[in-house]
């Protein structure tokens, strides 16, 4: 008799299992090619067996606009080097303002403060004018054109003409500061600039201009810099060359109402998407139009079953690649929510009364926010009704089975909860939901159709329900094109194939479980190696972070001893609730709950307190930057960082020489 550990947290209904797109897109596969897929484990199968009908069938299904061509894969042997429908010709931006209609394209939040919608239509008219007015700077195939921009209908809008044109676009939010930017639109070297005079956070608006200011004459690139005047407060622009309203720089083009589709190859250049950069400059990593879009429609139909008419929400800013997937959903045919500004605004229900007020379908968010609305309290299920919410996604760091738990007990029972990883890498996901799959604790429900995804040993065997790497045997058309000025490609080989050679290799460390699921340890990277066993760090913050006075932890592994190291010990530094200090008693509950729970190995030597973790400008805590700061070595750009002033809490600290 099966144990409630033993069963899932939940399971699809026979009726929404019959209704999913998955399930047309499996049986229609059949019928296109004579085959018989029984189930999800034989479709997976199939599709990375027969990776170039498995292709042409999600070109099919996603109603593509372009030319196919013939040919669906040529040089597939190679990785990298295959290519991806050589003969295609599509436009990014045509696939996704396929509606003119009058229902609703983008909806946005900006906090509490501002609201917005656009209708297809009128989405598409804009669209329409920016083009044409980027067109007139010269701006063409291949040239870039940068938005440093909170996550609201403007920027689609920018990159929705850019892509029109043929032209390549790269973003970063608006709380970068000025070296942060110049590390990235210095390389790429933008031609059109779109900017905000400001943004909200958390009630407060934060000024960008006096930035500008800063950023434009040190990119020497620009023709053009278009201010969007979002906190609506009356600036002048002299300080910034080049600089016009929006207003102004569309007013000329009123009267054009069309647009004229590039029709561009299958791998043209369509994003540059940045590293986190907290290890140096970051990598310029280029993706294409066509492998974006047919991953993107992958996942979006047949992983989170998006239907036309559903209203897709990722928290997200414009320096994270979940702006890029969001904004795809444009392609199966969804609403776009926006939203800018803090996730804990108007007393911590603001995401949720967003939910409520617009009918959400999909709500996307990180494995953080979810610990944190757990940690305030927040029970979403008696607060709020959220009757017309689907799917809940998960991603940024490995979502912890309590935070499972949490999902299932106070948002939603009846949900389909989609811990999802992958990457800016790939801009998507290996391993991501399923509709028509249970949901077992702490597990992503599957690897994603159409990658050769698997587990590998250090020595390059395949293994089951042990760590390895996660790895990708096989060719797939979201892989990048390459990094920016990498003209050898040198760098982007060294970067994912030297592991092993022809082989992705991702840098996750991770299992799959008895169900065919996945669960990530943590980066392969930032592994603690005490005694020459390897750790996921992600093992270690699962048990602190069930503790009510830890807020957030950070673990590291630290040479030992500093002096002549033989070995590594760990060591973990933990922000308390506020009002609370570490004691001996505190620090002995850590290391006891992570021994009774995990192993002896994975009891930290030092249990150390801090007021802050430092953090990417997407959420994503670094641990290799607190490992060089304890170590004394250079952090070699903590522009990357949100929150670069935590650094100081870990440095010459006395408790870490003994």
């Amino acid at each position: 008799m099966s144990t409630a550990a033993e069963r899932p947290l939940w399971t699809p209904s026979r009726e929404r299992i019959q209704q999913a797109t998955l399930t047309a897109f499996r049986l229609e596969a059949e019928k296109r090619w004579q085959i018989d897929l029984l189930d999800y484990a034989a479709l997976y199968a199939w599709s990375v067996a027969r990776p170039e009908q498995f292709w042409v069938s999600v070109w099919e299904d996603g109603g593509v606009i372009g030319e196919r061509g013939e040919v669906a894969l040529e040089d597939g042997h190679r990785m990298p080097g295959a290519r991806w429908f050589p003969q295609a010709r599509l436009n990014f931006a045509q696939n996704l303002l396929r509606s003119r209609d009058a229902g609703d394209a983008l909806v946005f939040w900006g906090e509490d403060r501002v609201k917005d919608r656009l209708s297809h239509g009128e989405l598409y008219r804009r669209v329409a004018r920016f083009a044409a007015a980027l067109r007139e700077q010269g701006v063409g195939k291949g040239d870039r054109v940068a938005a440093y921009m909170p996550n609201m209908p403007e920027t689609v809008i920018a990159m929705l003409a850019a892509a029109s044109l043929g032209a390549i676009f790269t973003s970063a939010s608006p709380d970068f500061g000025v070296q942060g930017v110049l590390d990235r639109f210095g390389q790429t070297e933008p031609k059109v600039l779109l900017a905000c005079d400001g943004y909200h956070y958390n009630g407060k608006v934060v000024d960008c201009l006096g930035k500008l200011a800063e950023i434009v004459p040190q990119l020497p690139s620009l023709r053009r810099v278009v201010v969007v005047p979002y906190v609506q407060a009356k600036h002048a622009l002299q300080g910034i060359p080049h600089a016009l309203w929006l207003a102004d720089f569309v007013a000329p083009h009123q009267s054009v109402t069309e647009i004229a589709f590039e029709p561009l190859p299958f791998d043209h250049p369509l994003y540059i998407m940045y590293s986190s950069g907290t290890t140096g400059v970051p990598k310029c990593i280029v993706h294409c139009a066509g492998g974006a879009l047919l991953q993107h429609l992958k996942e979006h139909r047949l992983h989170s079953d998006v239907k036309p008419g559903d209203r897709v929400f990722y928290f997200t800013t414009c320096g994270w690649m979940m702006w890029n997937w969001l904004v795809s959903g444009l392609a199966a045919g969804a609403t776009l929510m926006l939203y800018d500004g803090s996730p804990f605004a108007a007393g911590n229900r603001i995401l949720f009364d967003y939910a409520d007020a617009e009918g959400m379908t999909h709500f996307g968010t990180s494995a953080k926010f979810i610990d944190a609305a757990a940690k305030f309290g927040l029970k979403p299920r008696e607060t709020h009704r959220l009757d017309t919410l689907r799917a809940l996604m998960s991603t940024g760091s490995p979502l912890v089975p309590e935070g499972f738990d949490y999902v299932y007990r106070d948002i939603k029972s009846d949900i389909q909860l989609s811990s999802i990883s992958g990457g800016t890498d790939i801009l998507s996901c290996f391993v991501l939901g399923n509709p028509v799959l249970p949901v077992w604790r702490g597990e992503i429900q599957c690897r994603g159709l159409g990658l050769a995804v698997d587990v590998w040993d250090d020595e390059g065997r395949p293994v089951r329900e042990e760590k390895g790497e996660l790895v990708c045997t096989q060719p797939f058309p979201a892989m990048p094109v390459g990094f920016w000025k990498d003209d050898d490609g040198s760098k982007y080989r060294a970067a994912y194939f030297e592991r092993f050679e022809g082989v992705w290799c991702h840098g996750d460390f991770c299992e799959i479980t008895a169900h065919d699921g996945l669960i990530i340890y943590g980066r392969s990277d930032a592994t603690l190696n005490p005694g020459g066993v390897r750790i996921g760090t992600a093992e270690i913050y699962r048990q602190v972070e069930k503790l009510h006075e830890v807020v957030e932890a950070i673990v590291i592994g630290q040479d030992w001893p500093p002096q002549q190291p033989s070995d590594v010990r760990v060591v973990l530094f933990v922000k308390l609730r506020e009002g609370l200090a570490l004691d001996e008693a505190l620090a002995d509950r850590i290391k006891r709950t992570i021994r009774d729970n995990t192993t002896p190995r994975h009891v930290p030597a030092k249990v150390l307190q801090v007021a802050d973790i430092p953090r990417t400008k997407s959420g994503k805590i670094v641990e290799l930057a607190v490992r060089n700061v304890v170590h004394e070595r250079p952090v070699k750009n903590q522009e990357a960082l949100a929150n670069p002033e935590a650094l100081a809490f870990f440095q010459g600290r006395p408790e870490l020489q003994d």
